[in-house]
């Protein structure tokens, strides 16, 4: 798809951070949801934060809260993720995503079924 290109990954300690940033401009009209998603090799795709495109509710699973950030830029339609405090389990290609219908986060299946998904981004953790 065009757009929801990520950037800004690369390669960190544990306890560093990083700021990942997604143009979904093309999106923001018809999609009520973007989200990440991260998947490390041999591991299933993993959404991990999601976000209205109104950028007035955010969710998050457990494993992030209060570690990684999510946002949207109301002018730019610029996604981002600030993470900090990473941890090697955290290593993996990272990934956004768009979403047309509700909800954005189920709290039975979590951050799933979204329609859209871009290039991804790596992101590194070493101890």
């Amino acid at each position: 798809q065009v757009g929801l290109v990520a950037s800004g990954g690369g390669s960190v300690r544990t306890g560093g951070s990083l700021r990942l940033s997604c143009p979904a401009r093309e999106y923001a009209g018809r999609s009520n949801c973007l989200a990440w998603f991260r998947q490390a090799p041999g591991k299933e795709r993993e959404g991990f934060a999601a976000i209205t495109t109104g950028g007035d509710r955010t969710w998050y699973i457990e494993s992030v809260k209060g570690r990684f950030t999510i946002s949207k830029d109301s002018d730019t339609h610029t996604l981002y993720l600030q993470m900090s405090s990473l941890k090697p389990e955290d290593a993996a290609m990272y990934y956004c995503a768009a979403k047309i219908s509700w909800p954005c986060f189920s709290h039975f299946e979590g951050i799933k079924d979204y329609n859209y998904y871009g290039q991804g981004t790596q992101v590194t953790v070493s101890s």
